[in-house]
Parts: structure tokens; C-alpha cells; sequence
């Protein structure tokens, strides 16, 4: 996995990334409750990529896990290859498709009570997930609620730029990981 840019939220956000690509916009999905609120749009087809709630699903078990407390929204993007290697030159100047990127909001703390606090956007590459998962030999459901939950975590503030943290954000994604029915990704 790679390092994730932390970025602003206006600036770099889902209505940045949502305008790449030539592929029709489809509709956001969206699957709210009252703590987790994750918005997923599709900038490719649909066919064969998790459906929202699944999003959700993974998106709760990494804040939870994590022990992020309070209402929160992230926004999630499937991208084509021509959008995740845009993306990946735009905000971090290296001209290839990555698995994920994630984008923290950055929002200083303080917002008012019951709001859910906009944690940012994690843009997801299906056609590098897909490859990936086919060469590791991982199911390709759990590969992408592998790097959901990496997402996540790094949109919380976790990293993985020295031994020690790759370490402890590996564990923490392997125990949500457990949580949900899936296996080490790392064995």
C-alpha cells in the first residue's frame, strides 16, 4: 500500500475527483444511519463493485474500531484507471493508478454537537484492486474492504511512514478485519 496525501477538503475533495474521467456520472449512493453517514459514487460501471451498504458497513468497523466517537461521513469514489492515475499524479506526483488514496478533511476540532464531522474522501481504483486481489489470490470483496478500512484509518490520522506505525495500523486493520469475517490480508 502506499502513502496517502492528506489534503483539504474543498480543495481536493469528492467534487474534484468527480469531475475526471470521461465515463457518465452515476448518481451518488448513499447509506446513512445515525452515527456513520458514507457517500459512494461510481466513476465507472457498477458491475461487480460492492454496493454501498457494504461500504458502510466497512467504513462503521474501522471508525469503531479505531474508537472514533461521534457522527461522521466519508465519501467514497470508484475510479477507472485514467482517474486513479490522475489522481495519483494531481496529488502526489506519481504518474501510475494506485490502489486507494485518501483525502482527510482536516476540519479543526469543535464542530457543533451531533453534526457529523466530514472525515474526507477515499478514492478507490477498481481496475488495480481487481488486479491486485487476482495476484494475491484474495477474494476481491475482502481486498476491497481491506483498503476501505486502510482508507479510513488514514483519514483518522493513521500511517504508515516508519516500522512502528506500519505495525500498529496493520494490527489495527487486521483486528476490523477479523471483525468482519476476513482473513489476515497480510499472511
Amino acid at each position: 500500500m502506499t502513502k496517502q496525501p492528506a489534503a483539504n477538503n474543498d480543495r481536493h475533495g469528492l467534487g474534484a475527483m468527480s469531475g475526471r474521467g470521461n465515463h457518465a456520472q452515476q448518481a451518488p449512493a448513499t447509506d446513512r444511519d445515525d452515527t456513520v453517514q458514507v457517500d459512494v459514487s461510481y466513476g465507472l460501471a457498477r458491475r461487480g463493485l460492492p454496493a454501498a451498504t457494504s461500504f458502510r458497513r466497512w467504513v462503521a468497523a474501522a471508525l469503531a474500531a479505531a474508537g472514533h466517537q461521534g457522527p461522521a461521513s466519508v465519501a467514497i469514489r470508484l475510479v477507472d484507471q485514467t482517474e486513479g492515475r490522475a489522481l495519483n499524479h494531481d496529488f502526489r506526483g506519481r504518474d501510475y493508478a494506485t490502489n486507494v488514496l485518501s483525502f482527510a478533511s482536516g476540519l479543526p476540532a469543535g464542530l457543533p454537537a451531533g453534526i457529523a464531522v466530514p472525515l474526507g474522501d477515499i478514492a478507490l481504483c477498481a481496475p488495480v484492486i481487481a488486479a491486485e486481489a487476482s495476484a494475491q489470490g484474495k477474494r476481491l470483496r475482502d481486498h476491497y474492504a481491506h483498503l476501505s478500512v486502510h482508507g479510513v484509518l488514514h483519514l483518522l490520522g493513521h500511517d504508515h511512514d516508519d516500522d512502528a506505525s506500519a505495525s500498529a495500523m496493520e494490527a489495527l486493520e487486521v483486528t476490523v478485519l477479523t471483525g468482519l469475517g476476513i482473513a489476515d490480508p497480510y499472511r
